[in-house]
């Protein structure tokens, strides 16, 4: 089984940027698919972005297309997620995701995800 724990989240500003780090350890790295998500006080959890195994394969949600970057560095067991002009409306928490899959699958749906880390609060201001 894989663990995962979530650091980089914060108080900023809107249009300031924040990196996100998820740390992967128990299991090999380089055979998850990776997924952000995030979950807004009294809303349903939804995607942001998912990586594939090799990082050949990207997939972000519309509303963060443009400003969020995700990556992975298998030799560190991490994948990041590089936010940039931040809105009020991205604060969430925000959590990653990781589940076997072959190389270039990305997977957007979080049924879909086996290990979840424990999220990071991300909070916007106007």
């Amino acid at each position: 089984q894989v663990q995962l724990v979530e650091s980089g989240g914060g108080l900023v500003r809107a249009g300031d940027s924040l990196r996100l780090s998820c740390a992967a350890s128990g299991g090999t790295f380089g055979g998850y698919v990776m997924g952000w998500f995030r979950q807004a006080p009294g809303k349903e959890r939804e995607f942001v972005a998912t990586i594939s195994r090799g990082g050949d394969n990207i997939y972000y949600a519309d509303s963060v297309k443009g400003r969020f970057t995700i990556s992975r560095d298998n030799a560190k067991n991490t994948v990041y997620l590089q936010m940039n002009s931040l809105k009020p409306e991205d604060t969430a928490v925000y959590y990653c995701a990781a589940r076997i899959g072959t190389y270039s699958t990305v997977f957007h749906y979080s049924d879909n995800y086996n290990y979840w880390g424990q999220g990071t609060q991300v909070t916007v201001s106007s």
